[in-house]
This record gives C-alpha cells, structure tokens and sequence, in this order.
C-alpha cells in the first residue's frame, strides 16, 4: 500500500502495510508471515536472507529496503516509502553505522 494511504489502526492483512502489494505479500507468506503483527521483532536482513534460501533467487536488495519499511513500522515509526530505507540498506552491507549519514 502507499505509504500515504496507510491507516495504522486497520491493520488486517499483509497488503495494509506500507510497500507492500500482491507479490510482497506472497514473498513475506513463504516466510511465515501471514499478518501484519507477525512482523514485530523481526530483522529485516534475516528476512531478505531466508527469502533468497526458500526461493533459490537471489532478490533485488530493494527488497531489503521493504523489509525494512515494514518492520520499523510495525515497531512504530510513521510509514515512509521504501526507497527512504535505500542509503541506510547500502551502509549496512558496508558494515557502516545507521548514524552515518
């Protein structure tokens, strides 16, 4: 969903969550992740690596990027779109701090 349209308190289904749409939403069900609250606690990069082991793909590291969208959200930050996350992804395959900026 966008960002923009995402109502916190009507959290139902995987595409209420910021980024997600259809195929998100079937990636993050392979995961085990079949509503929004399972999301809570989560690492995003550990998601992004079991999602290339279940499928045998290597995704595109936006993915990450998606990941990371949600799982902040669901911690409770405001929904930010996807590509906010981009830099912060980049730093951290570099090993940088995310207070690097």
């Amino acid at each position: 969903m966008n960002p923009a349209k995402v109502v916190r308190s009507r959290l139902a289904k995987l595409t209420d969550l910021p980024n997600v749409g259809a195929a998100m939403a079937s990636d993050l069900r392979l995961l085990g992740i079949n509503k929004p609250g399972d999301l809570v606690g989560k690492s995003p990069y550990a998601l992004y690596d079991s999602l290339c082991a279940i499928t045998g793909v290597r995704h595109d590291p936006c993915v990450i990027d998606v990941f990371i969208s949600v799982t902040r959200f669901m911690a409770g930050e405001d929904p930010r779109p996807w590509w906010a996350y981009t830099s912060e992804r980049k730093r951290a395959r570099r090993g940088e701090s995310r207070a690097v900026d």
